[in-house]
């Protein structure tokens, strides 16, 4: 499968949850107050919807690009 690029040249195929993530060890988080907390979780949660957002659609125009394709076999 060919990789795709995003707007900003960025592989988005090898662009992960992990990858993009901040992880804090156990000591590092013991140091965060509630408010920092908190601020870490909804950047967390925003990231992971916004990466599930980018693969729907990625899985969408593979879908489309598929039936382009079938469509035009079919037309032969």
């Amino acid at each position: 499968m060919a990789a795709h690029t995003g707007d900003l040249g960025v592989d988005l195929e090898t662009m992960t949850f992990e990858g993009i993530a901040v992880i804090f060890t156990l000591e590092e988080w013991a140091l965060l107050g509630p408010s920092q907390m908190k601020l870490y979780r909804d950047v967390m949660e925003e990231t992971f919807r916004n990466l599930v957002s980018i693969e729907q659609a990625q899985e969408c125009q593979n879908i489309e690009d598929n039936h382009k394709i079938s469509w035009r076999l079919s037309n032969r």
